[in-house]
């Protein structure tokens, strides 16, 4: 019984962090702005940052597994 809540705890708290790293990674490629402040071209950088950020993050996720 106390293995299946750890495994229910590590799985709620990787999911919180998961949220958590990609709030903070939005807000950062926003730089602060809401997306009604923004001109097209910051909406554009920010997306871009977005991506590559996602990117960065699969590429962790790939230098883990060797």
């Amino acid at each position: 019984m106390e293995r299946f809540l750890t495994q229910i705890l590590n799985m709620v708290m990787r999911k919180l962090m998961h949220r958590g790293i990609n709030a903070g990674i939005d807000h950062l490629s926003r730089r602060g702005k809401t997306p009604q402040q923004m001109t097209p071209e910051e909406r554009e950088q920010a997306r871009k940052a977005r991506d590559l950020a996602q990117k960065a993050q699969k590429a962790a996720r790939l230098t883990r597994r060797f």
